[in-house]
């Protein structure tokens, strides 16, 4: 552990901006299927106000239990764009960020926050609208102590996230698309997108999903009886 601990890195290579601006029109479930079900953060993580969303490239932020220290270090590393990605060391959801670390991501550019931890001033972020996605709401402060890193691999919610990797969050959850594959995962998922738009609408007309899905055969090879 002591090879990943106080480091700060300030050159990352992020995903394209293209790529993330594309990205960032789909929902986390879109992108998700897209990236052959994989990048899904486990559901521990939730917005702390409803219809929060977030996509930007990652700034990863591995921190100690009970310590933001980290947290202040990476305020510095953000540029346009970013959302921080935060990670502890052992599992801990003491209020590691509130409304005046907030308000200086904000400066910098974030677009959000997503932490495998705990927030505070949940009153204050909601007034804000900046998006954060947390495991915990925990009014207990943290100390400025011990050296984590910035900019190093982290496994946030059980998801393994690179910095410059993307990150979208939504009401559905938090998925993590490696940088190299965010241009490729974008086009999936723009198809994905067009072929649930053209279901949608035969779904709209009263069209069965029996019938689109052409279930009616593997059902009946299943067993399945109707009975009047």
């Amino acid at each position: 552990m002591n090879d990943v601990l106080g480091i700060c890195r300030r050159n990352i290579e992020r995903a394209p901006r293209d790529a993330v601006e594309r990205l960032s029109r789909f929902g986390v479930a879109t992108v998700h299927e897209a990236m052959g079900r994989t990048g899904l953060a486990r559901p521990v993580l939730h917005p702390i106000w409803p219809g929060a969303h977030a996509c930007g490239t990652a700034v990863t932020v591995l921190l100690q239990p009970g310590d933001n220290w980290m947290m202040h270090v990476a305020a510095e590393q953000i540029r346009p764009g970013d959302v921080v990605v935060a990670a502890c060391t052992s599992d801990n959801a003491d209020g590691f960020f509130g409304d005046l670390l907030a308000t200086s991501f904000r400066a910098r550019g974030a677009l959000g926050l997503v932490i495998d931890g705990g927030v505070r001033d949940i009153k204050d972020l909601r007034e804000m609208r900046f998006p954060v996605f947390a495991r915990a709401a925990h009014a207990k402060g943290t100390v400025k102590a011990t050296l984590g890193s910035v900019n190093v691999p982290v496994v946030c919610a059980g998801a393994l996230v690179n910095p410059g990797d993307v990150v979208i969050a939504d009401d559905d959850g938090v998925v993590f698309v490696p940088a190299a594959h965010a241009a490729a995962v974008a086009d999936v998922a723009a198809k994905r997108e067009a072929n649930e738009q053209a279901k949608r609408t035969r779904l709209a007309a009263g069209e069965l999903g029996l019938d689109i899905y052409d279930m009616r055969g593997r059902l009946a090879e299943a067993g399945l009886r109707y009975i009047d």
